[in-house]
């Protein structure tokens, strides 16, 4: 089906909006009022200007307060009519869009409304125009589809047809059932189909709309099973993006743009339009590679963390650590890439690379090209939006390349690195990327659509300076959590550091043995334990142990969270977690008493 995006969901003036649209491989854009008014160019010279990048002026929008009108009120909403309808025939469109009224001169009288819809439908079909109804989920008194469709119904005029509008749709109702009276709509008199996701909020619906929509999967309305109805009816207009958020008028068009194809890639595939390779879902992590200008200060953290150096690069200054199942790649090069220690890439490791790969390129990710040398593992990367470049790696599977073949004297040291003092090994529990601030929503849809992994709900932490969003992004099995995080305005990100967690069975001993070993681990206030103690019961002597060691601990209804972090290196830190009893969680009540003590000690940190 063809693909349409809402001018109103893009930044830039509307030249900037459609040349974002059609780069990212839309077919038609829906031009909000605004835009042209706004616009230096004629409607003729926008319409050859659409032409000229392949794409359809598909709807213009929108006309608002048309009908249940005292007469005179009308008289002045069709003279108004009469202009735009013009004016969209200029556009080279043949449907408007009509908004349910919310005028104060309205009236609560449907004969009246369909009579004046009617009259309206007529006086578009002179100008060889159709009108398309849309509730407004606020409206005076048509605020539902399905009361907009019986009005539509009873005009009966073949140019007047309704609108469909997700939003409008899903946020006055989570009830599936709610949806089934779409298949009583024919599907002819379903002129267009606007789609929009949004976060759940508990808000003022008008502001909610205005404000906080979001790209299908980007949120968590049933965006999908309101597709699968509108085909059932069969609908073969546009599926159109009208997207209104605040951070997204603020952020670059161009990516932008590819995130909302990218969703519609998503929602094609889940309403079964499409067939994009399937998702290989990643099986772990193989390794974390950090960029840093000088490897001493990351070098003594891992050594104290029971790291073990393994192995070097053939060609590249890039160490290999592993200590269990937890690999971390120590890269001191290019100087162009010393902009301070940050974790630069993620090795995944993956039941099929080059599906993966082929999944990652069909919904849009960049594919990366790598520079290597003869001999070197022929590994797939795409960049995620922060610029993090993921790897897909085999490792050990036969007839498949092994990363860790490009490392000279490369041998499984799990044995050695987990003897002595440590307790038995470490893995990668999850990882934590700071993400830019008008990305954020774009990363959850990446790593949703891109790599199969299923988001989980959005998560508020205050920090001592604002507060801080963060997002899970996991495999249903656990076994790859990413946490993504950003700031709540567009300040200083690399004020906010990435971290890995590393599993332990036992954190306790974990933490004593980094301090034995020379490792630091970040002070926590005397507080938080006191509040500890009111909150849980503890045996004997295990609260004075975390309050001793820095460890501190959480509670779901599923198990246990105890997690304890070093000092930061650069933008990087550590954490050591023990999860028990299925906990589900990243001690998200503790982050802000991590964040304000990471601010205490930052005058302090290495790198």
């Amino acid at each position: 089906m063809r693909t349409s995006i809402a001018t109103v969901s893009l930044s830039g003036s509307l030249t900037e909006k459609l040349t974002a649209a059609s780069r990212a491989g839309f077919d038609g854009v829906e031009i909000f009022e605004n835009d042209l008014l706004a616009s230096p160019l004629t409607p003729e010279e926008i319409r050859a200007r659409c032409a000229d990048l392949g794409l359809t002026v598909d709807l213009y929008q929108p006309l608002r307060d048309m009908e249940a009108l005292p007469e005179e009120e009308f008289a002045r909403a069709l003279r108004r009519a009469r202009h735009k309808f013009e004016l969209t025939r200029r556009l080279g469109a043949d449907t408007v869009l009509v908004c349910s009224s919310v005028s104060p001169h309205a009236v609560d009288d449907d004969a009246l409304a369909a009579e004046q819809l009617g009259r309206l439908a007529a006086l578009a079909e002179d100008h060889g125009v159709r009108v398309a109804y849309e509730a407004l989920a606020w409206g005076r008194h048509i605020s539902t589809y399905d009361h907009a469709w019986r009005v539509v119904e009873a005009a009966g005029h073949p140019a007047l047809g309704t609108c469909l509008d997700s939003f409008h749709i899903l946020s006055r109702s989570g009830d599936p059932k709610d949806l089934e009276g779409i298949g009583d709509i024919p599907g002819e008199k379903i002129f267009f189909l606007q789609l929009a996701d949004a976060p759940l909020l508990a808000m003022d619906v008008l502001q909610w709309s205005r404000h906080y929509r979001c790209f299908p999967g980007q949120g968590g309305l049933d965006v999908a099973g309101l597709l699968r109805h509108v085909l059932r009816t069969g609908y073969d207009g546009p599926l159109s993006l009208e997207v209104f958020n605040d951070v997204f008028r603020q952020s670059e068009a161009g990516p932008t743009a590819v995130d909302a194809q990218r969703s519609l890639l998503l929602l094609k595939e889940q309403a079964g339009l499409a067939a994009p390779p399937a998702p290989a879902a990643p099986t772990g992590v193989a390794f974390v590679e950090l960029v840093t200008p000088d490897a001493a200060p990351v070098s003594a953290v891992l050594g104290a963390l029971g790291f073990t150096r393994t192995a070097r690069h053939r060609g590249k200054p890039v160490d290999l650590w592993q200590r269990g199942d937890a690999r971390i790649l120590v890269n001191t090069g290019p100087a162009e890439r010393r902009d301070g220690t940050r974790l630069a890439a993620v090795g995944l490791g993956s039941p099929d690379p080059a599906a993966a790969a082929d999944r990652a390129e069909a919904l849009l990710a960049p594919v990366l090209p790598r520079r290597r040398a003869p001999g070197d593992a022929p590994l797939e990367a795409v960049a995620a939006p922060d610029g993090t470049e993921l790897f897909f790696c085999a490792a050990g599977r036969p007839g498949l390349p092994d990363w860790r073949a490009d490392f000279a004297d490369f041998t499984d040291v799990e044995a050695e690195a987990t003897a002595g003092d440590h307790d038995a090994g470490l893995r990668v529990d999850h990882l934590s990327l700071t993400q830019p601030w008008h990305q954020f929503d774009e990363a959850a849809l990446f790593h949703r659509a891109v790599l199969g992994l299923r988001p989980q709900e959005s998560v508020d932490v205050a920090d001592p300076y604002g507060l801080l969003r963060s997002r899970a992004v996991t495999t249903d099995d656990g076994t790859v959590r990413i946490v993504l995080t950003v700031g709540a305005a567009p300040v200083d990100d690399t004020a906010h550091a990435q971290h890995i967690a590393l599993a332990t069975d036992d954190v306790v001993a974990a933490a004593r043995a980094h301090l034995a070993a020379g490792g630091e681990l970040l002070p926590i206030p005397a507080n938080y334990y006191d509040d500890l103690a009111a909150r849980f019961e503890f045996a004997d002597g295990e609260l004075e142990t975390y309050r001793e060691l820095g460890v501190l601990y959480d509670r779901d209804a599923y198990g246990t969270f105890r997690h304890c972090y070093t000092h930061t290196v650069g933008r990087v830190f550590f954490e050591l977690v023990q999860r028990d009893g299925g906990y589900r969680g990243y001690g998200a009540p503790n982050a802000p008493v991590r964040l304000a003590a990471q601010h205490a000690a930052r005058g302090f940190t290495g790198g």
